[in-house]
């Protein structure tokens, strides 16, 4: 997702598809979301998320800094490392990541409310209907979801693994 708004990445040629940044969101279960905090100190967390046609998507307890911090500023980004080898003979890492800028919303409309509560159910407890059901009975009244429409969505690798990755197989 180019958007004039953003910078460039600087290595160009680390940079990851579009695609792969995508297929990094769908297999990632977890990242760090960062929002402007309090006294506007850059505020990040660790979260689990779904990611759904374009959009992030988390829940939450209904009050906290992060529910502070999304309601002061609707601007965020959400961090996910795919991969982090350490190469310790060769003083790096090989790494692939992705980072989505945009903004972040608290969900108010219970539709939307109960339809991020059964994606986010089915990625992390899949097949299991019932039991999700009983869950969004007992604690979908306690539960806040958030949505993070994607702006900029950018990826990238060690150069040691796109190497890899050009190299013709044998």
């Amino acid at each position: 997702m180019e958007n004039p708004m953003f910078r460039q990445m600087r290595r160009k040629r680390q940079q990851l598809a579009e695609e792969e940044c995508v297929a990094i969101l769908q297999k990632a279960t977890s990242g760090t979301l960062a929002l402007l905090g309090d006294d506007d100190y850059p505020y990040a967390v660790p979260i689990s998320y779904v990611y759904h046609e374009g959009k992030l998507y988390f829940h939450s307890a209904l009050e906290g800094h992060k529910i502070d911090a999304i309601r002061k500023c609707d601007k965020a980004s959400f961090c996910v490392i795919e991969q982090d080898n350490v190469q310790p003979e060769n003083y790096t890492t090989f790494f692939r990541s992705v980072i989505a800028f945009g903004r972040i919303h608290i969900i108010e409309d219970a539709q939307e409310k109960l339809e991020i509560a059964r994606m986010l159910g089915n990625r992390y407890n899949p097949n299991q209907d019932e039991a999700l059901q009983k869950e969004l009975e007992s604690g979908l009244s306690r539960m806040l979801a958030i949505r993070f429409d994607i702006e900029h969505l950018t990826g990238k690798e060690a150069i040691e693994l796109m190497r890899k990755r050009e190299q013709p197989s044998s």
